[in-house]
């Protein structure tokens, strides 16, 4: 059996594939929620995210200080880093090591936004994305998904969430306890001044279906955008040639 390559899968190719964007502001959920989503409809997911992280990750072994770096910097660093397919999902490994733990990191948070704003940076992670969902039905999830990397996307969503919720929420997450308010309110500080860094990055397409998660389960807001993307699927399948 031929190895899978970089963007392989053991899954036949398509001539139509389906493509679900999902995106919105920092701690919205995006990643969580396009993985169960793409696990239900058994599609593959991509988080774009995790490739700017990656960047990121890999830049910080630089000498320069982060107010420093340039496109030509960051992309130097990067240049060992590739998409690797793990089960349905993919994780950036560089010079061949996984990056999981790497690009989770408190550092690699405080200047992923810096690395996001480089457009030759972003040119390179739209292409990385693209490649790994080629011929693929696909949920993908990050920034400038449904208005710059899939402006095709046949369903594109827009996660938001009242900025204390995503506090709460990452905090919870990172935390593994209950976070108290003041953390909250720190947390909340800090992703509404991400929020105005990303903007640009972070725009909602027109077609998008916008969901306000703050008072819905994860279960929930997942099953919501499922029979979204079914609908999206059977109309597909209707007016395909037979």
């Amino acid at each position: 059996m031929t190895p899978p390559s970089e963007h392989g899968s053991a899954r036949q190719r398509r001539a139509s594939s389906i493509v679900v964007a999902i995106d919105g502001p920092a701690a919205s959920g995006k990643s969580s929620t396009a993985h169960w989503v793409a696990e239900r409809l058994s599609y593959r997911h991509i988080d774009s995210g995790a490739v700017y992280r990656a960047a990121t990750a890999a830049t910080m072994h630089s000498q320069r200080s982060p107010e420093w770096w340039t496109d030509a910097i960051v992309l130097a660093s990067a240049a060992s880093i590739a998409l690797r397919e793990r089960g349905d999902s993919f994780e950036p490994v560089f010079a061949g090591v996984p990056m999981e733990d790497m690009i989770r990191g408190l550092d690699v948070t405080q200047n992923v936004s810096r690395v996001a704003r480089m457009p030759a940076v972003r040119l390179w992670v739209n292409d990385k994305v693209r490649a790994a969902a080629d011929g693929f039905d696909v949920v993908a999830d990050g920034r400038d998904i449904g208005t710059v990397v899939f402006p095709d996307a046949d369903l594109k969503i827009f996660l938001v969430a009242d900025s204390w919720e995503r506090a709460r929420r990452r905090l919870t997450q990172r935390l593994s306890r209950r976070p108290t308010d003041a953390e909250i309110a720190v947390e909340t500080e800090l992703l509404v001044q991400r929020d105005a860094r990303d903007a640009m990055q972070t725009m909602q397409a027109k077609d998008a279906v916008l969901i306000d998660t703050t008072y819905l389960t994860q279960e929930e807001q997942v099953e919501r955008i499922v029979a979204l993307a079914q609908a999206v699927t059977q109309r597909a399948s209707d007016t395909s040639p037979r």
